[in-house]
């Protein structure tokens, strides 16, 4: 949760902050909703839309940052731990080197949509766009056409048209997450059918990427004894106003002005890590990135727009002048930045972007079909002119050695009462590599569940007797299911064991030289027997020369039919394989999580008597 407010960026984040601030804050909350509705009622006497909007959009913004301080403020103290979000520049000997393999390795997929009328096509990224921040450059890339197997050009249309007769390139509407995806959608005849495969498909896409690189990055740790302190590095310098437990509050500046590349961009050139006491990132739990003085200045704002009676270009441009002179006398750039988990060092790095590289390319990019699962003998190559490394590997493998108490400790409980009929309680951890080699044999033995009414003196009372089809324990979901209705006593606590699932894993080395037989490395790729190796007991990783694991591109099973076993499977990297990490569930154990669970209440309007 990153808020800043619209006069100095282009959104805010609405979805976490909705939900209100936890119980903790009652008190703040219930008047923060009566300043709401204060404010809103306020906005009925506004005639002027243009006033009217102006009002509403930094009023509802400063609404929101109060109820996201709350909310931010009111974190269940937990430790979480995260990954490095720098650590894909470190492998870069500069910002030009990871920009060119940001470009270099991009390439584009062919996938089959649900419908005979359209084809998707997803451009695949070599870096990852979903880290805190996204990518670290500003960037950007403008698709321009599609070219077919008949030499047929169909320009790009930011929207799919419902009366173009022809064939169309826009985005696609089934992956919203992901705004670079494509969708190439064929004229709809109505009664006729269409044979997918005699329609011209797209062989290559067309665009321009533009991506722009900073002078540099250069990060300052910081710890207690710096609060207070300005640490300056040539142009740059941070200051560290506070440093409370899972928070920091800091100010940042750059002496010289933004390069006339960005000066029109919005870039967030701040980066603020932080450590705890064992050296591990912890993960962010949101930011403010408005100082107090900031939120002063918008209040008056506010409270001169909140005056007039009509929007006026007089008014636009005194608000415009008021904001520069702000900005003018306050240059520091200032956030401060939430953690889960108590802060013992902080990082934090700045892109400096003073000055400013930046790179376009046309792009021709053939589009390329690989299907999860194919019958073809002979492995087609996808060998990208780039090395890329997987930064998440290191810590996901380290589930491979999990202990029982680690399990154990993962487990959270959630309940669910809004429908009595069929309360549940779920119990659920997170997702480790220990999960992934868990394969398909399970058995789960026997998950008691008793129900009892309280618990006196550390004791509970007798159970409560229910009829079989009262409740349902479904051990492989991990939930039981009750029906409050059947209950001859409102139950208050839930006491029994769920089963949990531990592997045991057994790890082996190889060099690309010894790899045993049913293991072959062909360049970029790995060729794993699967008769010798079968996927729900194996997996692999693989690094090269460096030491550190390569990055997965894709992988594709080569079955012997459409429904026979699998001969082989290939897996591509962004990169050479040196050495190969082989990974095998040797057993598989049922762990029994105890568990006594104070039952959440129920409407008891819906509770039958």
């Amino acid at each position: 949760m990153d808020v800043r407010l619209p006069w100095t960026t282009a959104s805010i984040c609405l979805a976490l902050l909705l939900g209100g601030c936890s119980p903790g804050d009652e008190k703040h909350v219930a008047s923060l909703d009566e300043k709401t509705a204060t404010f809103e009622q306020s906005l009925d006497a506004i005639s002027d839309p243009k006033l009217k909007d102006a009002v509403t959009e930094l009023g509802g913004s400063l609404l929101l940052l109060e109820r996201a301080r709350l909310k931010l403020d009111d974190i269940t103290p937990h430790t979480e731990y995260g990954e490095d979000a720098l650590a894909v520049l470190k492998h870069y000997p500069a910002p030009q080197a990871l920009v060119d393999t940001f470009i270099n390795g991009l390439f584009v997929l062919h996938k089959d949509a649900s419908s005979d009328y359209l084809t998707d096509l997803q451009p695949v990224f070599p870096l990852n766009l979903d880290i805190p921040g996204g990518f670290l450059f500003p960037h950007g890339i403008e698709w321009r056409s599609v070219t077919l197997s008949n030499k047929r050009v169909i320009a790009y249309q930011p929207e799919w048209s419902e009366t173009d007769p022809g064939i169309q390139l826009s985005p696609s509407s089934s992956n919203v997450t992901n705004p670079d995806d494509l969708t190439v959608t064929y004229p709809f005849i109505d009664g006729l059918n269409v044979d997918k495969k005699t329609l011209p498909q797209p062989v290559s896409l067309q665009g321009q990427i533009e991506v722009i690189a900073p002078r540099r990055l250069y990060s300052f740790d910081l710890t207690q004894k710096d609060v207070g302190q300005t640490r300056t590095n040539d142009n740059l310098s941070v200051k560290l106003l506070k440093l409370a437990k899972n928070y920091a509050e800091v100010e940042v500046s750059n002496s010289l002005p933004l390069a006339a590349e960005v000066a029109d961009s919005r870039i967030n050139p701040l980066i603020v890590q932080a450590r705890d006491a064992t050296g591990q990132y912890l993960v962010r739990a949101g930011s403010i990135n408005e100082s107090p003085e900031q939120v002063a200045f918008y209040q008056k704002q506010l409270a001169q727009l909140q005056k007039q009676k009509s929007w006026s270009d007089t008014l636009e441009k005194q608000l415009s002048d008021d904001q520069q002179a702000f900005e003018k006398e306050h240059p520091r750039r200032y956030n401060k930045v939430y953690f889960h988990g108590p802060i013992e060092t902080l990082e934090i790095s700045v892109l400096d972007f003073s000055s400013a590289t930046v790179t376009r390319k046309d792009l021709d990019l053939p589009i390329r079909t690989f299907n999860p699962r194919t019958t073809a003998k002979v492995v087609q190559p996808l060998d990208l002119p780039v090395v890329v490394y997987d930064d998440q590997a290191r810590n996901w493998l380290k589930g491979a050695s999990l202990t029982e108490e680690q399990l154990k400790a993962g487990v959270r409980i959630h309940q669910s009462v809004e429908e009595p009929s069929a309360a549940r309680i779920e119990f659920s951890h997170r997702r480790t590599f220990n999960d992934e080699m868990l394969g398909d044999e399970f058995n789960p033995g026997v998950s008691p569940v008793t129900f009892f009414t309280e618990k006196r003196g550390g004791k509970l009372d007798e159970p409560i007797e229910l009829p079989p089809e009262a409740y349902q324990v479904d051990p492989l979901r991990a939930t039981i299911t009750y029906d409050l209705n059947l209950f001859p006593e409102t139950p208050e606590i839930a006491v029994g064991s769920m089963p949990l699932f531990l592997a045991t894993v057994a790890r082996q080395s190889y060099d690309a030289q010894s790899l045993p037989k049913g293991l072959k490395i062909n360049d970029n790729t790995l060729v794993v027997d699967r008769n010798m190796f079968p996927a729900n007991e194996w997996r692999f990783f693989v690094k090269d020369d460096s030491g550190h694991y390569l990055k997965q591109i894709l992988s594709v099973s080569h079955d012997a039919s459409t429904e026979g076993p699998a001969l082989f499977a290939v897996h591509y990297f962004y990169g050479r394989p040196t050495q190969v990490e082989s990974y095998q569930r040797t057993d598989l154990a049922t762990v029994q999580y105890g568990f006594e669970v104070k039952l959440d209440k129920a409407p008891t309007d819906d509770v039958a008597p």
